[in-house]
């Protein structure tokens, strides 16, 4: 008897140790994402994990413990970061990227408005341009429109660590796309008042805009079409 019951207080032990082990292992793994996430709004990818030495079976475990929030197919949330208004745009460039998917996007048409706080814009959906031959082998999310184009050096910057349209790109992509002249003046108004454009600039948009607009107020340019 006294042996079997040491025989349990030893398995007892050996099995705390394990638990004791994993634990640790799981928090030495999430401590190892910290710096990614916090690069991204506590957004880290599984592409960028694997990079690390990370396993797609670690990202799973981690997630079933409530480490971490599985938010799109390859992209992941530490829960405790707060989100701010960029959070999504930030969630959506990762998406877009992650599974070998192209590196030359933009946030554009009005997210990139919106990510540049010019015009009254709140679009319901995320727009990002990716270039024309690029394959997305993921099914897209409902909230995220992808543009096809192949977008020059000049036409992209970075702001708030973001890829995005520039303001001229951004404005001439919501009037070819919707025609909203209203709000693209609004948009240059606003830029040139919050310093991203110069005077010069600002007329030159103008210009194009009301060269742009026909007498019967339809747009006189080929519009761009989303895709899947």
């Amino acid at each position: 008897m006294r042996v079997c019951v040491n025989l349990v207080l030893l398995w007892n032990y050996i099995d705390r140790r394990s638990r004791a082990a994993h634990t640790g292992d799981v928090r030495s793994r999430l401590d190892e994402l910290l710096p990614l996430a916090e690069e991204n709004d506590g957004l880290v990818t599984a592409s960028q994990a694997r990079a690390i030495g990370i396993l797609d079976s670690v990202l799973a475990r981690l997630t079933q413990r409530g480490k971490l929030e599985r938010v799109a197919r390859g992209v992941y949330r530490i829960p405790y970061y707060p989100a701010d208004r960029l959070s999504q745009y930030r969630e959506a460039v990762l998406w877009v990227r992650s599974s070998h998917g192209p590196e030359d996007i933009a946030l554009s048409h009005e997210t990139a408005l919106a990510v540049y706080g010019i015009s009254d814009v709140n679009p319901s959906q995320v727009h990002i341009t990716v270039p024309k031959g690029a394959r997305l082998r993921r099914r897209r999310p409902k909230w995220i429109v992808i543009h096809r184009g192949d977008l020059a050096r000049t036409d992209v910057t970075t702001h708030e660590g973001l890829p995005v349209t520039t303001v001229a790109k951004s404005v001439l992509h919501v009037v070819n796309e919707t025609g909203r002249l209203g709000l693209a003046r609004q948009a240059i108004k606003d830029a040139r008042r919050e310093g991203y454009i110069g005077a010069a600039e600002a007329k030159r948009l103008t210009r194009q805009l009301n060269e742009h607009h026909g007498g019967d107020g339809k747009m006189q340019v080929a519009k761009e079409h989303p895709t899947a």
